[in-house]
């Protein structure tokens, strides 16, 4: 089911985390970073429902504040999450998980809510602890700040920025007085397997937990886990979901799914186009696979592949690496029926040479793939980046 797009249900970036009844967020300055940049970022749901759902990374090295939201999201409910930038407590020990406690505990100290209400989520350098006086004391500015308006929304999403140049942040208002908004972040180490690197999505509609988390986790397959910057899964991947109920209007599950879809779908989009170093937007998509298993198999095979990836930095059609990745895939399909499309050039038609590379234009800032195997009736798409010069420069210093 797709949500229909009306004047009422268009996604507006200026709004995010506030636009939904009942929530209130804040950015500050806690001092982790030594840029002196925003860092911390606090979201509160007022109720009254406190139903919540999470989807986490699927890599083995699980960050402290993963471990833990894991554990609190055991019971369905959040009333808070506290973010920070700067850091990312991941590979840091029972010390790392201590902190992560300290700082749920802070944050629930201070709302007068029990700490495991309270999400946590971290992003940055993996390796290092976090300046604890920093963030306990940036949980107080924070919740001093926090407000429910469009800029208290835009500076929690900028909060957790990285490598990030902007934030991004997306909300809807459906025609029937139901909202649902929220921010991402993530530019590099994104490749998703369950989210995408932080994100917070709130709603004011009333739905029950299985219904939450049934469509949170259909909605990051379609979206989230479609996005593959540079192959590299975080140990930080987050993408949690809150509902306060506060609009009163009970949602059916097919159409809340279908919102959140669109939702999240639009904040992809904007993950991908500030990827670090990004300099094309490319869309890869396989169809006539025999299943969509397979068809998105295929299609992140190509995403990954960096000698596609840096054709598509030199504005390159070089179809042959494309077939080449294709031919690396677990997928099933006869070669000799391979069809690659360029921006709508049929540049390889039946496994072999198809119009002159020519006709093939993706000078542009977008490149639109198309791979048809010829196989099934399944297709899947995968967003992805080219490999430029800016990328390697910038994850060659990214520690220092």
């Amino acid at each position: 089911m797709t949500l229909a797009v009306t004047p009422a249900t268009q996604v507006d970036r200026s709004a995010g985390v506030t636009a939904p009844a009942g929530f209130r967020a804040a950015g500050v300055i806690a001092g982790i970073k030594p840029a002196g940049t925003p860092d911390l970022t606090v979201v509160v749901n007022d109720g009254p429902h406190d139903v919540a759902a999470g989807v986490f990374t699927t890599n083995k090295v699980k960050a402290a504040p993963v471990l833990w939201s894991q554990q609190v999201l055991t019971a369905g409910k959040l009333k808070a999450v506290v973010l920070n930038s700067g850091g990312a407590n991941a590979c840091t020990g029972p010390e790392g998980f201590q902190d992560t406690h300290k700082t749920a505990e802070k944050l629930a100290e201070v709302l007068s809510i029990g700490a495991v209400e309270v999400g946590v989520c971290s992003t940055g350098l993996i390796g290092e602890r976090l300046p604890m006086d920093a963030v306990l004391s940036g949980i107080d500015k924070a919740v001093a700040a926090l407000a429910d308006g469009p800029e208290a929304g835009l500076n929690a999403a900028t909060a957790v920025m990285t490598t990030d140049n902007v934030p991004k942040q997306a909300a809807l208002k459906h025609s029937d007085g139901w909202s649902i908004g929220g921010f991402a972040k993530g530019a590099g180490m994104c490749a998703p397997n369950m989210a995408t690197m932080l994100s917070v999505i709130t709603t004011d509609a009333v739905l029950d937990q299985p219904h939450l988390d049934h469509a949170l986790r259909n909605a990051v397959g379609k979206t989230f886990n479609r996005l593959d910057v540079d192959g590299g899964t975080s140990t930080n991947d987050t993408v949690l979901l809150l509902s306060s109920g506060a609009s009163g209007v009970t949602v059916g599950p097919d159409e809340f799914e279908a919102a959140l879809t669109t939702l999240a779908a639009d904040l992809v989009k904007q993950l991908q186009a500030d990827a670090e170093g990004v300099t094309k937007h490319v869309s890869i998509t396989v169809q006539n696979a025999a299943t969509e298993a397979e068809a998105l198999a295929a299609a992140k095979i190509v995403a990954e592949d960096n000698l596609c990836k840096t054709a598509f930095f030199a504005s390159d059609p070089n179809w042959g690496r494309i077939a080449m990745a294709v031919g690396n895939a677990p997928t099933a399909f006869d070669p000799a029926l391979l069809d690659i499309t360029l921006n709508g050039a049929p540049i390889c038609i039946a496994g072999g040479k198809g119009v002159d590379r020519s006709e093939a234009d993706i000078s542009g800032l977008e490149i639109d793939v198309v791979i048809d195997l010829h196989a099934g009736p399944a297709s899947a798409t995968v967003l992805t980046t080219d490999l430029s010069h800016a990328y390697v420069e910038e994850n060659s210093a990214y520690s220092s």
